[in-house]
């Protein structure tokens, strides 16, 4: 499968390891592409998790990662690319209707947005809340004590 890929997708993807654990990087460009072909041609019809890493040091600080599982084949695999902070990902909702929520969830605790997703909001932060959580450089205390001054008129318990 992989030299398949690669013939198709040339040097904007590469196949790694890490920990034993096998992933694609791909260039944030081929990331559409690529997608509808895992879900069509190698069969990866569900999308288990949308995820992301945050490393503020980094001039794309992100890596959105897409791990997809292949009942025909009882095969997962990891695609993984890198955008910079305020770019747009490619929805992966037309493909997997999983990715709603997961990609929902992605753009509350990162502020990632994706690009042609149905209804992209927050999914378990309230609407007020300000800032992404899992972003290395928020301030969760500050912030949680505001809001919990704010919404319940009370002082934060941490």
């Amino acid at each position: 499968m992989v030299g398949s890929l690669k013939r198709r997708f040339g040097s904007g993807l590469e196949a790694l390891t890490y920990l034993g654990q096998n992933y694609l990087q791909s260039d944030a460009a081929l990331l559409p592409e690529l997608l509808q072909n895992l879900r069509d041609e190698e069969q990866f019809d569900y999308c288990v998790d949308i995820t992301a890493l945050h490393y503020p040091q980094r001039e794309r600080p992100f890596d959105v990662i897409w791990i997809l599982y292949s009942f025909p084949k009882n095969e997962r695999i990891r695609v993984k690319a890198q955008y910079a902070d305020g770019a747009a990902v490619p929805s992966a909702v037309k493909l997997w209707t999983t990715a709603n929520w997961l990609e929902r969830e992605v753009f509350d605790m990162f502020g990632i947005r994706f690009e042609g997703h149905p209804d992209l909001k927050r999914i378990l932060l309230p609407d007020g809340w300000k800032g992404h959580p899992l972003r290395k450089d928020y301030g969760i205390l500050q912030q949680d004590q505001a809001w919990v001054q704010i919404n319940l008129g009370i002082e934060s318990g941490q």
